[in-house]
């Protein structure tokens, strides 16, 4: 199988601009019949037909074979990014794509992230549709998408070794981050993928920005009426701390997406994943006796298109929708950072509830207005999620809550402030919506606020596989 010309639009569309067993054919595992995954139950994400996939191919069990692992080897040091690609690296793919072990595709579909060459990806191509089945070319978001999806939908297990080379591929185009790929920890590293950008390595309150997505500490506030920057449409994150407001206008955290405040006496990190359409307040200020407050920032990585983020003073990898520290020697201390409720609504029904309310400047902005939820991600998520539980469109807003008893469940924003604005009640397992500044709170049985916050369906749902749905 050859890539045209006409083919190389999809090849960079994602991050350019953006005793062991041997692993012969002969000793390949095929899946039993408790694990055969044929994913005709999930939705899929607009760019992929999932249901067409049929059975996950065969994978090998155990070490690899001294071949393969030398051939991966050979492959793990080829600079990312750049037009390098020799015939040792060919016979290696060559004998990556003669093994029939899909397990390899993870480490295959890494480099297909990654590489400058051309004709390196014309045959990442083929040993990716080799090793899997699939015929990645014609996916419609891209080689790299086709290849990915059907990989996390079948959850193919990865090599052992497999987070080595990662690490060393990946530190190669960004040296911080070979500390965050640690080992032994809760991340599962074969869905982690570069977002595009580089990380942001600043430390606490810069005075400059960076070749990333720059992060604001201590950000300068207005009050409403020194802002006429923002229409009444404008949409804003509202946040309320002990009596005191802000608002964190989309505009600016679409440029930004990652803030370190202090707001009525409580310092937090807030995150706006924009790929999955999430806004989150996680309080830094009351961790364990000798750990600094972390100060939050954006990795440059993804993990199902959310983002990775990490502390800058210890390099502890936090997960972005539960606050827990995964990597690092915040996981060490058992770190779980507590949430605020972050309300999406418009500028116009926020500071008309909150007439004291002080908001972000405009030059925080940077003089951009991406939109990227109306435009970049309009048709669905751009890098590869899987699987998608099927009850609710793929990127549907939902408002996610988790209950004191850990339970989790998702109430569809539009369809609930529909019901909310025609005097219907909105509940579920004990737990109730109500409308406040033009948001949606949520309260228990008792009428105390439980935190929550919105997000694209298919996020809340990776992340909370089991949750509640409300339906009205």
């Amino acid at each position: 199988m050859e890539i045209s010309r006409k083919h190389l639009k999809w090849l960079l569309p994602l991050g350019l601009a953006v005793g062991a067993t041997a692993c012969g054919t002969d000793d390949l595992a095929e899946p039993d019949s408790d694990s055969d995954q044929t994913v005709d139950e999930f939705a899929a994400p607009a760019t992929l037909d999932l249901n067409n996939l049929g059975p996950a191919p065969a994978f090998g069990e155990g070490e690899l074979s001294p071949e393969l692992v030398a051939a991966v080897e050979a492959l793990q040091d080829i600079p990312p990014l750049q037009d390098v690609y020799t015939e040792q690296h060919r016979s290696a793919l060559q004998t990556i794509g003669n093994s029939g072990d899909a397990r390899l595709a993870w480490f295959v579909s890494d480099l297909l992230r990654w590489s400058g060459s051309f004709e390196m990806r014309n045959d990442l191509v083929t040993v990716g549709s080799q090793l899997t089945g699939v015929d990645i070319i014609d996916d419609p978001g891209g080689p790299w998408l086709g290849l990915n999806n059907p990989l996390i939908a079948w959850d193919i297990p990865d090599y052992p070794g497999y987070l080595d080379n990662k690490r060393t591929l990946f530190s190669q185009f960004q040296p911080e981050w070979e500390q965050l790929f640690e080992d032994g920890r809760e991340v599962d590293w074969r869905h982690v993928s570069w977002g595009g950008v580089d990380i942001d390595n600043r430390e606490y309150n810069p005075t400059e920005l960076c070749n990333c997505i720059a992060a604001i500490d201590n950000p300068e506030v207005a009050s409403v009426e020194e802002t006429t920057w923002l229409a009444d449409d404008d949409v804003i994150f509202g946040v309320e701390i002990n009596g005191e407001t802000r608002a964190y206008p989309r505009q600016i955290m679409e440029v930004r997406e990652m803030v370190n405040d202090t707001l009525g006496g409580r310092d937090f990190g807030m995150p706006y994943c924009t790929l999955c359409g999430s806004a989150q307040v996680f309080f830094t200020d009351e961790v364990p006796d000798g750990v600094e407050r972390p100060i939050l920032r954006t990795s440059g990585l993804l993990i199902r298109s959310n983002k990775v983020m990490f502390d800058v003073e210890s390099r502890s990898v936090f997960d972005t929708f539960t606050g827990e520290a995964v990597t690092g020697p915040l996981a060490d201390e058992g770190v779980q950072l507590d949430q605020a409720t972050v309300l999406v609504t418009t500028w116009g029904e926020w500071k008309e509830s909150n007439p004291d309310t002080t908001v972000l400047i405009e030059e925080d902005s940077l003089g951009q207005n991406f939109d990227f939820r109306n435009n970049r991600d309009a048709d669905g998520p751009i890098f590869a999620v899987g699987n998608v539980d099927p009850r609710l469109p793929i990127q549907e807003d939902v408002i996610g809550v988790i209950t004191e008893d850990g339970s989790t469940i998702a109430f569809p924003s539009n369809a609930s402030r529909e019901a909310l604005e025609a005097g219907e009640t909105v509940e579920l397992d004990g737990v109730t919506l109500e409308l406040d500044g033009g948001g949606l709170k949520s309260f228990d049985a008792d009428g105390e606020e439980i935190v929550s916050h919105q997000a694209f369906w298919f996020a809340w749902s990776q992340f909370h596989p089991d949750t509640a749905v409300w339906e009205a």
